[in-house]
């Protein structure tokens, strides 16, 4: 908005002011005299450019975007800490504390013998991170412990661009009244997840389901009890909610690839794997079409790779419909080589 107000701009401005029969060349005492002044005024203006960007929606960051969305009544999912299930060889107390790499885990409840829920005691998902042999913290004697499944995934701070998105979509799509909108924003407020989708009526007047993903656009089999019970604490009187995860549409893709000799193909396997699960989350609740063709640019834009051919997804030369309820999930890549 101020781009034009530079040092160079202002002090031009002023001294078009000052008579002309005045020296006005730079080193001359009106120009000495003028120029702090400009580069103060620019500085000014510079400031201010900053400040509309921390204080609009489309360009606030951190705490400013708090703030923005805080006076729409949004607050960002804060970070929590993972439950993890330890292993021992014997009985330890609980609140006995234990260590692997940079993370420590504190001892909060017995499952069955010698096996018990540890909460790691850093937020986010560094908790999700490690497995293994754990340290002894407390000195417990006799005793060793292995920290192995992930029995509540940590979850990080909300990222700005999932906050934006939340609040776009409650100034663009106001949510009223248990209308879809308002299960949709109710799901999306429970951190960990990434999207949700609403099915109202699904089994009659008065029902509701609602389907889940984590914030990487994946299954979390934790999730739709966190979100129920939410939704349940916050719902109008008389709905009766279901809360699931999406059903899995597996994707398997077998394809014959000339390579140019600048990869190997353990290579572009890789590559390519990474490029087409990034495009099937894309596309989450967003479509229910996977494209054959776009399938066949990845493969061929993919580093290595001069040109494919018998390219088959799901057994098939045709794009993959799903249904409403279902999210794709990449099964089987098989790439062979030919000349």
């Amino acid at each position: 908005m101020f781009e034009d107000m530079s040092f160079e701009n202002i002090l031009d401005d002023m001294l078009s002011l000052v008579k002309s029969d005045v020296d006005k060349r730079e080193g001359s005492v009106i120009y000495d005299a003028l120029a702090p002044c400009a580069f103060k005024l620019a500085e000014t203006y510079y400031q201010l450019n900053n400040f509309l960007d921390l204080v609009s929606g489309d360009t606030a960051v951190g705490e400013f975007l708090d703030r923005v969305v805080a006076d729409h009544g949004i607050t960002r999912k804060p970070p929590t800490y993972a439950i993890r299930r330890v292993g021992t060889t014997g009985e330890v107390k609980i609140g006995t504390r234990w260590g692997l790499n940079d993370t420590t885990y504190k001892i909060s409840e017995l499952i069955s013998p010698n096996i018990y829920k540890a909460k790691c005691e850093q937020l986010g998902s560094i908790g999700n991170t490690y497995s293994g042999q754990l340290e002894n913290i407390d000195n417990v004697s006799g005793v060793t412990a292995t920290l192995t499944d992930i029995i509540t995934p940590g979850e990080d701070e909300e990222s700005d661009d999932n906050l934006r998105a939340r609040f776009y979509m409650q100034i663009q799509a106001p949510s009223t009244s248990g209308n879809a909108d308002n299960y949709k924003k109710w799901a999306l407020e429970v951190p960990g997840v990434g999207d949700a989708k609403v099915f109202p009526l699904w089994n009659g007047n008065g029902t509701i389901k609602v389907i889940v993903v984590d914030e990487n656009m994946d299954l979390d089999t934790a999730l739709p009890t966190k979100v129920f019970n939410y939704i349940e604490a916050v719902r109008p009187i008389g709905a009766t909610v279901t809360v699931e995860s999406p059903e899995v549409k597996t994707i398997n893709v077998l394809a014959n690839v000339i390579l140019d000799g600048s990869k190997t193909m353990d290579e572009v396997k890789a590559a390519f794997t990474s490029a087409l699960n990034s495009y099937l989350k894309e596309i989450v609740f967003k479509t229910y079409s996977i494209s054959y063709a776009r399938i066949g640019s990845l493969l061929l834009s993919t580093a290595g790779v001069t040109d494919y051919s018998d390219l088959l997804v799901n057994g098939g030369t045709a794009n993959i419909t799903l249904l409403d309820t279902e999210m794709p999930i990449l099964g089987i890549v098989t790439l062979t080589e030919v000349e």
